[in-house]
């Protein structure tokens, strides 16, 4: 399984950016796939996620501005971000995990840096 994560890029507060995840080896739709962010010094944290039926969770303070979204047919998962802030600012990771016969599986993509302007 590979996860590949894009759509970072440099960006004006008050922007938007859509990041992506594109998976290789499991069906994104039949997983839980979760955004997360780590900023410099900072811990990581989670920022949205969306179930295998469809639910979505957000951080609290990305509510409103933040829409998590799964293509099935592509395969993907995205991560609308609008009315970015500076405080948005940090590598942005996808991470999907579910169970199969092998047990839990976990899997990370490798990072996009979004970086927000004031």
């Amino acid at each position: 399984v590979q996860l590949q994560a894009s759509g970072g890029g440099l960006v004006q507060a008050g922007g938007s950016l859509r990041l992506s995840c594109a998976a290789s080896g499991t069906k994104l739709s039949r997983n839980a796939v979760d955004w997360y962010r780590q900023a410099p010094g900072e811990q990581r944290e989670l920022v949205a996620g969306i179930t295998e039926s469809g639910k979505t969770n957000y951080v609290d303070s990305v509510k409103g501005r933040f829409t998590i979204s799964r293509d099935s047919a592509e395969n993907m998962v995205y991560l609308q971000m609008n009315d970015l802030k500076p405080a948005d600012t940090a590598v942005y990771y996808c991470n999907t995990h579910y169970y199969d016969d092998w047990g839990p599986q976990n899997y990370w993509g490798q990072g996009t840096l979004v970086t927000v302007s004031s």
